[in-house]
Formats: structure tokens, C-alpha cells, sequence
């Protein structure tokens, strides 16, 4: 072996050295970076946690409290009131007037108006499938377009029976 190839051994083996020692180092600081970030928590075990800490009861603050209370369920009651399309009213003539009206009145997509010529067909086929097109829709034939509810499906099932009794009542 010439004197030349020795040194370069030498060398390349102290590169070599070099370079383990550098990458042995990089582990033990990746290994003590890794043990410094806090393990992941499952959403199920923080769910368990939050249910075992949970408070059993809650403060009742005086007199404070129980007028906040009121409060909570006098909003209650009128949300549930109000809940309902028109304020749950089954009088069919307000349903009438706030929905209804703008097409048959008019005959908007072959809506039939409040007269004979158009309803005694319809009538013929029965309250009970005039309440069902009204509750669930209805594509008939001539391009007659009646959509669920009347496009309100805040209505309650009730208040569409009443509004078609009104309509049945009132034609001309």
C-alpha cells in the first residue's frame, strides 16, 4: 500500500468517525425532544375525564338566580309557542292570507283560485288526498305545481288541514 492511500484511509476514516459520532448525537437530542412533547390524549379518555370532574350540582344564587330562572322559562315557553309557523294558529284564513294568497289568487304555476271551475274536480277526489297534496306536494298534470306545505315547512299538519278546510269553505 503506498503512503498516499494510507493517509487517505486515515482521512476518510475520521470523516466516517465524524460523521457516526454527529448522527449518534442527533438520536439522543431527537430521542430527548421526543420525550418533552406530551403524549396525545384520545378524545374518549378526555371525554371520561371531563365526565369524572364533572360538578354533581350547581350553585343557587338567591333570589337573583331564581328571577334568571324565570326568565329561562318564560323564553322557553314563548319559543315553543312561537315555534310553530304564524304562532301555531290553526285558523286557516291566516294561513290563507300569509301564504297561500300569492298563488291562488292569482293562478301562479296552475294553482287553482277560489272558484268552483277549479276545485270541484279536486273535491271529487276527497278531503283526504287534497290534505296529502297539500302536506306533501304535488307535480299534476297541465304543469300544476303545489310544493310540500306550501313551500312553509314550519307548518304543522294541523294548520295545512286547516287551511284547506278555509279554502273549501270559501270558494265562489
Amino acid at each position: 500500500m503506498r503512503n498516499h492511500d494510507s493517509q487517505f484511509l486515515k482521512r476518510f476514516s475520521i470523516v466516517i468517525a465524524f460523521l457516526v459520532i454527529i448522527s449518534i448525537g442527533l438520536i439522543f437530542f431527537s430521542s430527548y425532544l421526543h420525550r418533552l412533547i406530551p403524549a396525545e390524549v384520545s378524545p374518549q379518555a378526555a371525554q371520561r375525564t371531563e365526565q369524572r370532574i364533572a360538578p354533581v350540582g350547581a350553585v343557587y344564587a338567591g333570589s337573583t338566580g331564581a328571577s334568571a330562572q324565570a326568565a329561562a322559562a318564560a323564553a322557553a315557553a314563548a319559543a315553543a309557542a312561537a315555534s310553530g309557523a304564524y304562532g301555531g294558529t290553526l285558523d286557516g284564513k291566516v294561513i290563507y292570507d300569509n301564504l297561500c294568497t300569492a298563488c291562488h289568487t292569482s293562478g301562479v304555476g296552475n294553482a287553482p283560485t277560489l272558484d268552483h271551475a277549479h276545485w270541484d274536480t279536486r273535491i271529487a277526489q276527497g278531503t283526504e288526498t287534497l290534505y296529502k297534496h297539500a302536506i306533501e306536494g304535488y307535480s299534476g298534470p297541465g304543469g300544476g305545481v303545489m310544493p310540500p306545505k306550501g313551500g312553509n315547512a314550519g307548518l304543522s299538519e294541523e294548520q295545512m288541514h286547516a287551511a284547506v278546510d278555509w279554502m273549501l269553505a270559501n270558494l265562489k
